[in-house]
């Protein structure tokens, strides 16, 4: 018994449990990427089929429902999967796709992909994202309807002028422009404290709008700088960029004097909490609106680095709509239902 418990069978134990769990996975992805090899070439042989002999739409009925009958145990051959598998191999036309990183994806990441972006430099962009992150479909869905790589470092910054290469780009591209904070259900006259506190409540979807690498440190930091009492609005640590990232919401315009006070808070997070293995402090400001020349302008000067972008509470719709509009809920259930129905 003295033997089970010693160390060394502890770390053996540990080291065999990765070991397993790395197998597990080189399979699951083997098996993804034959799954996803089988279906191009099918669907490269219904284009070349349908191209070269004319043959109609009829015909992926009629292979579904002959495929359905050799193979009943497996999912995948219905009539909706089969023209996926035709776009597939129309959308990529080289097989050497599923040799690429986009085949660790799962099949239903790809056809979302597919039915969602038109150009191929976009669907690569989001394909990738979705393999370094580990995404969801659900989370892939909500990536491109919030137009991800439009607002990928968008936001007005000087962190060239403040920061070393490469940590300016790095830090250029962790912030966006606008956060869309469409999960919260508060107006959107809303003050800055309803907005900090709708958000930590909601602190799992805010920080998939942050994006990768943030951790959450508080809110209402408390700092005391000359023997008077601050409080940061919200602090993370950014587990890349190795540092600090203060953010300060303001409800209403941005204005210059928004800069100065956002730089007071950053000399004090560099004073109190910053060690000597961090990266400088980064602050970012989130308005309601605003103008992005004024903006560059006031930090134009400004030695702390720090970005400023704009948030959006809900994306609006007429009010006449909304009542006409099903629930997340009932749209939720019927995809599902469907895409049971046709697996």
């Amino acid at each position: 018994m003295s033997e089970l418990t010693s160390a060394d069978y502890q770390v053996w134990l540990k080291n065999l449990k990765t070991q397993i769990q790395s197998a597990q996975q080189r399979a699951v992805l083997a098996v993804n990427q034959e799954l996803l090899k089988l279906y191009w070439q099918i669907g490269n042989d219904i284009l070349q089929r349908q191209q070269q002999q004319g043959w109609g739409s009829k015909i992926i009925d009629q292979l579904a429902q002959d495929l359905r009958q050799a193979f009943p145990e497996l999912k995948g051959f219905s009539a909706r999967n089969l023209k996926y598998m035709r776009r597939f191999a129309e959308t990529w036309q080289d097989s050497e796709i599923v040799q690429q990183p986009a085949a660790q994806l799962p099949w239903f990441h790809i056809c979302t992909v597919m039915d969602k972006l038109k150009t191929g430099s976009e669907r690569q962009w989001y394909m990738q994202k979705a393999v370094e992150y580990g995404w969801s479909r659900n989370v892939l869905v909500h990536q491109i309807e919030s137009r991800l790589l439009e607002r990928q470092g968008n936001a007005a910054t000087n962190f060239a002028q403040t920061l070393p290469s490469p940590q300016s780009e790095l830090a250029q591209q962790t912030l966006k422009d606008p956060y869309i904070f469409d999960f919260l259900s508060i107006g959107a006259d809303a003050h800055e404290r309803d907005i900090e506190q709708a958000l930590t409540q909601h602190i799992s979807q805010f920080l998939l709008e942050l994006g990768a690498g943030f951790a959450f440190v508080g809110k209402q930091v408390h700092l005391e700088v000359g023997e008077q009492d601050f409080y940061l609005d919200l602090l993370f640590y950014h587990l890349k960029l190795r540092c600090y990232l203060v953010i300060e919401l303001k409800a209403g315009d941005f204005t210059p004097s928004h800069v100065g006070q956002l730089s007071f808070y950053l000399s004090a997070v560099d004073e109190h909490f910053k060690t000597e293995h961090d990266a400088p402090t980064i602050g970012l400001l989130l308005c309601k609106n605003r103008n992005k020349v004024i903006a560059e302008y006031a930090l134009r000067d400004n030695s702390k680095p720090i970005g400023v972008a704009e948030y959006q509470i809900a994306q609006s719709l007429p009010p006449n709509f909304e009542d006409k509009l099903p629930s997340i809920e009932r749209i939720e259930q019927e995809l599902q239902a469907n895409w049971s129905d046709e697996e």
